[in-house]
């Protein structure tokens, strides 16, 4: 197979902080080493991309020294925590940033999800939209004509194609937006996580779709996300970036599980507490630490599971609510919870401070990895009235392991193989 992308020493500089003040002085400086032929003198400086540690230089390099090739019609898995650099990767593939060093070559049209409405306009149509995104891929009317049903048909979004894209929901959006980049024919599609969006129905027809236009089509896909099931289903080979680096690339299920191996409970510090890009909520209450089985690495599913948590009030709140949620290893569905707990009914004062004690039953899970859902917040009279606080996804792992048969440990291999509540216990909570 002919190579369609090939990246040589891609990297990628950032200037943190206030990046208005002194820029003119250093864009002088960058022109006049230029002047006498010398380096760049800022490529000289910056640090790696960890995250985790406020380090010293005010430029970082969220990706450094980048190379890869990639076939035709092939698959490409691109997987990492948060802030490893893979959507920085696809904005340079994407051409919607440029690197500070390095070539990427690419041969063939690209079409790119990298947000939510990428390369819509919000005030057209979702008709219109269709043909300005096939103009930008450069079809010609007639092209896209021949193309506009399926697409429509694909979207599932016919009753709103006359109406105003700013009017459709997150969801519509990305059903509109997946079925024009897929349908349209570029040679290469780049999408990165926004299919979660999506429901399970739509993210599985997506899927679907890009493993036809591998195989079948012969057209090459770049797929980022943190569904480690879709990424194995889908690519067969992958890149693992960390801190802005290729940490590993290769055989999908290789890198899916040593990547996984890396997220387990006492590799998840509580490093992860204090960055923003690793939680959602508007911020009212915020976890400040939580530990599991005091950090143990393994956990037996024979012992009961103990988790501690630390939350600090930033403003004063009527009453407060705790909820923890498993995912399948596999899917990366929802499958457990303990609903919504409520931890104080009174009102709590901004800078208070919650402790409390969480515990579930031992054999409740089998082995394997689970992702777990963190949730504070206000409980709304109806499910979808819930209103969170603060909530950490995906970033803590709990790693279940023992030696002993099904037998011995005792649990139903349905748990929890299906959407259970949990059995739990609340401990110890303390309100300073």
């Amino acid at each position: 197979m002919s190579t369609v992308i090939k990246v040589e020493n891609i990297s990628k500089q950032y200037r943190l902080g206030d990046v208005g003040t002194g820029a003119l002085s250093h864009d002088l400086k960058r022109w006049w080493y230029k002047a006498r032929g010398k380096e760049d003198p800022y490529l000289q400086v910056g640090e790696t991309n960890d995250r985790s540690s406020k380090g010293n230089s005010e430029y970082v390099w969220a990706l450094k020294d980048i190379n890869f090739e990639v076939k035709a019609g092939e698959v490409l898995g691109i997987i990492g925590r948060n802030g490893a650099g893979k959507s920085t990767l696809l904005k340079i593939l994407s051409k919607t940033t440029t690197p500070t060093t390095g070539s990427i070559k690419v041969r063939g049209r690209i079409a790119s999800l990298l947000e939510v409405g990428t390369g819509f306009h919000p005030e057209l149509t979702g008709r219109e939209n269709i043909y300005l995104n096939g103009a930008i891929l450069g079809m010609t009317k007639r092209e896209i004509q021949k193309k506009f049903d399926e697409i429509v048909d694909f979207s599932g979004v016919e009753r709103y194609i006359d109406t105003p894209v700013k009017r459709y929901s997150s969801g519509m959006y990305v059903r509109l937006a997946f079925a024009v980049a897929a349908h349209l024919e570029p040679e290469i599609l780049i999408v990165d996580e926004v299919l979660a969006v999506g429901d399970a129905e739509f993210q599985k027809k997506c899927l679907g779709k890009m493993k036809d236009v591998s195989v079948n089509e012969g057209r090459t896909v770049l797929f980022v996300s943190h569904n480690m099931a879709a990424v194995k289903e889908l690519c067969t080979r992958s890149i693992l970036l960390k801190n802005g680096l290729i940490n590993l690339i290769g055989n999908t299920n290789q890198i899916v599980r040593d990547y996984l191996l890396t997220q387990s409970v006492v590799n998840s510090s509580n490093d992860f507490i204090n960055d923003a890009t690793s939680r959602r909520g508007f911020g009212e209450v915020r976890f400040t630490k939580i530990v599991i089985n005091n950090g143990d690495s393994f956990l037996d599913p024979m012992n009961v599971l103990s988790i501690q948590v630390n939350a600090t009030v930033k403003q004063s709140i009527s009453d407060l609510y705790f909820s923890l949620l498993i995912k399948s290893p596999e899917s990366g569905e929802q499958i457990a919870t303990t609903g919504l707990i409520q931890l104080a009914d009174k009102e709590l004062k901004s800078n208070s401070i919650i402790e409390f004690e969480a515990s579930i039953p031992a054999n409740t899970f089998r082995t394997g990895l689970f992702p777990t859902y963190f949730w504070l917040g206000r409980k709304g009279e109806m499910a979808e009235d819930n209103y969170p606080y603060d909530l950490i996804d995906s970033v803590y792992y709990l790693n279940f392991s023992t030696d002993k048969s099904k037998e011995e440990i005792g649990y139903s291999s349905e748990l929890p193989g299906a959407y259970v509540n949990l059995n739990y216990q609340i401990n110890n909570i303390q309100i300073f």
